[in-house]
This record gives C-alpha cells, sequence and structure tokens, in this order.
C-alpha cells in the first residue's frame, strides 16, 4: 500500500479551521472514529496543480491529507474531503474541507469585551443625545 498523497503547509501560523454544519457533508464523515468536517482556507502559490492532485488521488482511491503544525509545533495531518480552487486580488487560495476527529477540535469562543466597545470610555452618554444636558442640575439626576 502506498503512502497517501499530502498537501503540506510549509510557511506561516497554524491554520483555522472552521466547523461546518452543513447536512450534505455528513455522509462524508462516516467511520469508525467520530469526526467533524470543517474548512479551511489555505493561501497557495499554484492553486489549480493542487487541486489537480487531489483529484488524480480520489481517481485513484487514494486518500489525500493536509498536513501541518499545531501552535505548539507539532506536526498533524487531517483527511482532505473536498476541494476547491478560488483566485483573489492577493494570490490563490484554497478552501479545503478537512476531517477532523472530535479529540482534536478546539473551540473558540469569542465573547464582548468591555474594552472594545465602540464608547471612548464606557461612558455612553457622551456619544448620545439625549435632547438635555445631563449635568443640568435641575433634571435631579
Amino acid at each position: 500500500m502506498t503512502e497517501p498523497e499530502k498537501i503540506t503547509i510549509i510557511e506561516g501560523p497554524p491554520p483555522t479551521f472552521e466547523l461546518v454544519a452543513e447536512p450534505l457533508l455528513y455522509g462524508l464523515t462516516e467511520g469508525p472514529v467520530p469526526t467533524q468536517v470543517a474548512l479551511c482556507r489555505v493561501r497557495t502559490f499554484n492553486g489549480p496543480a493542487l487541486v489537480e492532485r487531489c483529484y488524480r488521488a480520489w481517481r485513484a482511491g487514494q486518500t489525500i491529507r493536509l498536513e501541518y503544525r499545531t501552535e505548539e509545533g507539532l506536526t498533524r495531518q487531517a483527511p482532505i474531503i473536498a476541494v476547491r480552487w478560488v483566485e483573489l486580488p492577493e494570490g490563490d487560495a484554497l478552501l479545503l474541507w478537512v476531517r477532523l476527529r472530535d479529540d482534536e477540535i478546539e473551540v473558540e469562543l469569542d465573547y464582548f469585551d468591555e474594552d472594545e466597545d465602540d464608547f471612548d470610555d464606557g461612558d455612553f452618554e457622551d456619544d448620545v443625545d439625549f435632547g438635555f444636558d445631563l449635568d443640568d442640575p435641575t433634571l435631579g439626576l
């Protein structure tokens, strides 16, 4: 048996994976180990050639994998289940749909940070016109 084909990320930060909740893709994740489909965007010099490598591997019945380094510097691989090449003003990019095991997925939650709001110092009355002066002593505020 031959070693699976792979596309390797050789420089730059670790890739970011976005979980995909598309019911059509659930059939691609069936197997003995629970997995999820994630989308990864990768810049490349020759997108069409990499897409062709994926198609050749799949036509031959082979797996093709994305090889990357984690933030800890560990090498990981994820099976690529779909690929698309897009041409952007900055250069070629690959959209790679990969299969990740549930134990490989880290969830990052965004939260509202008080320091990053739209107001200068968190004192919203400076940015809102109430139609009267909040500092007017006759208002009894």
